[in-house]
């Protein structure tokens, strides 16, 4: 690694949206601080190595203030500045709120908000006492809608998209800059993880994630304050949304949640 080269974290880097976002940072010339729980982090390491950036592979668990502390300490012990973040990792769960073990009901919420509050504090207060930096903030469109059946995860990403939000306002007067990416659903790892492999949902059309991560990407260097990502037809989700109300929406994801509703 050399000193001419900006670092970049990217956090849930191993697969999906992050890994697509590993690889355009790359492609500009950035090195990177990469973050995931998970053994697929290795070959994520291995692939961008190979094209001769400079990786800081952290498989830690951001749930616990340990594995977000272990984060900073390696972007910290790197010693150069942090010109960019891309805050992504997160997990969901489906199925009824009262047939969900509490323990993956806080999962969702240590990863999905506090580990993104815990991180955005550090890289935040960073950028702003030296007056640069660009942080991306993976929210989704499941932020607009109550989630019968994903209760908990939509709810997380209300707060993240809220936060993101409250954040932008704060720096208006700044040069540091804060988007939120807001994927529809999005052909990855997710929906397997969370269970939701039989639902309607878990079964329907999903964007690319290179193209999500892409959007997301460019929306960030030019430092909008959020974009819906993927295709259209999430983009008109998305919109729809803004004018539908909140039963409404809550009933139409409830059918397309609810375990088996694929069957």
């Amino acid at each position: 690694m050399t000193m001419a080269r900006p670092l970049a974290l990217v956090t849930g880097a191993s697969r999906g949206i992050g890994l697509e976002l590993t690889r355009l940072f790359v492609k500009d010339g950035y090195d990177l601080v990469v973050v995931a729980d998970s053994e697929a982090l290795d070959s994520a390491v291995a692939e961008l190595r190979s094209t001769g950036a400079g990786v800081i592979p952290v498989r830690t668990d951001l749930r616990t203030e340990q594995g977000v502390a272990s984060v900073w300490e390696a972007i910290t012990t790197d010693g150069r500045p942090l010109a960019a973040a891309a805050l992504n990792a997160g997990v969901g769960h489906g199925g009824a709120f009262v047939d969900t073990d509490l323990a993956d009901t806080f999962a969702i919420i240590d990863l999905n908000v506090r580990s993104t509050v815990h991180l955005t504090k550090l890289v935040l207060d960073d950028m702003v006492s030296r007056g640069a930096g660009r942080i991306l903030i993976t929210s989704s469109v499941a932020s607009t809608m109550p989630g019968p059946y994903q209760a908990v995860y939509n709810a997380s990403k209300s707060f993240v998209q809220s936060f993101a939000e409250g954040l932008q306002g704060e720096l208006k007067d700044s040069p540091v800059t804060i988007t939120s990416l807001m994927p529809g659903p999005t052909d990855t790892h997710f929906f397997s993880r969370a269970e939701l492999d039989d639902t309607k949902l878990g079964q329907g059309p999903k964007d690319d994630p290179a193209e999500v991560a892409k959007q997301g990407y460019e929306a960030m260097m030019k430092g909008e304050r959020k974009v819906v990502a993927g295709s259209i037809m999430s983009k008109a989700m998305a919109a729809v949304n803004t004018v539908t109300p909140d039963a409404v929406k809550a009933a139409a994801h409830r059918l397309h949640a609810k375990p088996g509703s694929g069957r």
